[in-house]
């Protein structure tokens, strides 16, 4: 079997996490839900994220050659979250270091498995190792601002006939941790996926974040939604996007409504009532926001595509629980003037089709499989929305 060996000192010291199925609920990392970690266009951006929120700063760096991750590259991220926490949830050992089939994680994310998409996934993965991020989230009193990539390394593994039989990351370990950390991790619903537009997944994360299932919902004021988001797009056209987002309702399990109130335009986000069942509904209404030339991909290959349904394993309900701690410096309408000061200074994703059977533990170097970590009984924890505030 021919393979590109990649010399890596930090990738020998792990053992690898070999993903048997990609069957699991899918889950975010809390931090990526609200903050401007990715682009939300599909067309290159190189120009650099910039965002302050009192303590907190992101700054997200993008190579001229490949592009700044967007937030359709993010769905590795949440597939390789979604893993981690279900093998943990199982009794089983995690690493950073991932093997996987590319039809596993294609599939799990709703994305169809043929030589094109494989093609863009490697895409996505060469602009999630070649984003710069550097941020002060989650840092201890002797670190001030830690800097990363999304990816670290990633590799390839063919037959000697040129089939692509595997992949194997090595995750950053600042986002590891904010996986392995429970109370950092939020559950959210399959439908995600299936989401067209960037703005309107970024909305859902921002929802699913501060919403919850609070019958009141949370209210955002416009202005502050887009210096939050990241987005390169004018104010007054990202204000258009979100009434036309607002007037289709495409976000699974929440409602938008949009307030006005003199010269103060605000977006209430609610759950939606009729949806408390199992997350696994779909999605009413796709498409993009129809926004003219603001905001829409312009992309020939997959942004316009819907996924077909997915095989979901989720007994939870939509959304768990309320979310009232989280939320310290995310709304500048309900907080106090003077409490959040943010700014934001403006600056896509798969060859041929893997083997449904392959078998990580034979086609990968032998440094051996992931064994099952015996441990006292355990229970399974829900996710939560009460946690850590970062």
């Amino acid at each position: 079997m021919a393979r590109r060996l990649i010399q890596s000192a930090e990738r020998d010291k792990l053992d690898p996490f070999i993903v048997a199925t990609g069957d699991a609920s899918p889950r975010d990392q809390r931090d990526l839900m609200e903050r401007p970690f990715f682009s939300l266009a599909k067309m290159k951006r190189v120009v650099p994220i910039l965002y302050e929120a009192g303590e907190i700063k992101v700054e997200v760096f993008a190579t001229p050659q490949h592009g700044m991750a967007t937030i359709w590259d993010a769905d590795v991220l949440i597939w390789a979250a979604s893993q981690i926490v279900e093998a943990e949830n199982q009794g089983l050992q995690t690493s950073r270091f991932l093997r996987f089939t590319p039809y596993q994680l294609l599939t799990a994310i709703g994305r169809a498995t043929g030589q094109r998409d494989y093609k863009l996934l490697k895409g996505g993965l060469t602009r999630l190792q070649s984003t710069s991020v550097r941020t002060t989230i989650r840092q201890n009193e002797h670190w001030r601002r830690h800097q990363f990539s999304w990816i670290n390394e990633w590799e390839e593994c063919r037959t000697r006939k040129g089939q692509v039989e595997g992949m194997e990351f090595v995750l950053p370990d600042w986002f590891y941790r904010g996986v392995i950390d429970r109370s950092l991790v939020l559950a959210i619903d399959p439908a995600y996926f299936r989401l067209t537009g960037g703005i309107e997944r970024w909305l859902y994360r921002v929802a699913r974040k501060h919403a919850g299932r609070q019958p009141a919902g949370w209210v955002f004021e416009v202005p502050h939604l887009h210096e939050k988001s990241g987005s390169l797009v004018r104010a007054s056209d990202f204000a258009l996007q979100l009434r036309r987002i607002a007037a289709r309702q495409p976000l699974p399990g929440y409602r938008l409504q949009v307030e006005r109130e003199a010269r103060r335009e605000r977006l209430r986000i609610v759950p939606d009532r009729q949806l408390r069942g199992p997350v696994d509904g779909t999605v009413e209404t796709l498409g993009t926001s129809h926004a003219g030339h603001i905001g829409t991909s312009h992309a020939h290959l997959s942004g316009f595509r819907t996924q077909r349904e997915q095989l979901t394993l989720w007994p939870e309900n939509a959304i768990p629980a309320p979310n009232l701690s989280n939320n310290r410096e995310s709304n500048s309408f309900f907080a106090t003037a003077g409490v959040e000061k943010h700014g934001h200074k403006p600056g896509n994703g798969a060859e041929s089709q893997p083997s449904p059977c392959f078998d990580p533990t034979s086609s990968f170097r032998g440094s051996g499989a992931t064994e099952a970590r015996t441990l006292p009984a355990a229970r399974r924890l829900p996710d939560s929305d009460v946690g850590k505030t970062s």
